[in-house]
């Protein structure tokens, strides 16, 4: 993280993040996804959707509801880092799975099962595993994403030496 977003997340209270926002069409959304970002772990935790809905004056299964609603709001810690595995039928077909197992085994995530939960963090939040269904991009199959950049073709090889390299405090 940034030394920037660092200093954002100090500077920026709950409070001021509604104010900011309150009264505008999609308040919600936009204090939850400003939140979000402030939080060190990227996620929501229970105690501030309660306090968003106690400063809003709205019901708290409300808040909820938009929170577990849009896929991009994370209900538990999420990893410094992202890698995400396009399980679509093309990416599937060439090689998706064994680049989640890869990636799962490089970082050290033990049972996850797919079926059952989409993402997996590691114990010390170093990363998050997530699956998507699709990103759209079947030609170039199959896909990953790395901290929000998108590689096609991804390798083991290739996807095992980004993952070693954002152990050693580099980017993909």
């Amino acid at each position: 993280m940034s030394s920037t977003a660092t200093a954002k997340r100090r500077e920026v209270s709950l409070p001021e993040v509604i104010e900011k926002h309150q009264g505008r069409p999609g308040a919600l959304l936009s204090i939850l996804e400003e939140v979000q970002e402030l939080e060190k772990f990227r996620y929501l935790p229970e105690t501030t959707l309660r306090e968003i809905a106690e400063r809003m004056k709205v019901p708290l299964a409300q808040v909820y509801s938009v929170a577990t609603f849009y896929s991009f709001f994370n209900l538990k810690p999420q990893g410094l880092h992202s890698v995400v595995v396009c399980r679509g039928t093309a990416c599937h077909t060439r090689g998706s799975l064994e680049l989640l197992e890869a990636s799962l085994k490089r970082l050290g995530i033990e049972g996850f099962r797919e079926d059952e939960e989409n993402s997996v963090t590691t114990v010390d939040n170093f990363c998050s595993v997530r699956t998507v269904a699709c990103f759209g991009q079947c030609a170039l199959a199959p896909v990953v994403q790395i901290d929000g950049v998108i590689s096609s073709r991804m390798t083991v090889g290739k996807l095992t030496a980004a993952i070693d390299k954002l152990r050693k405090g580099g980017q993909k």
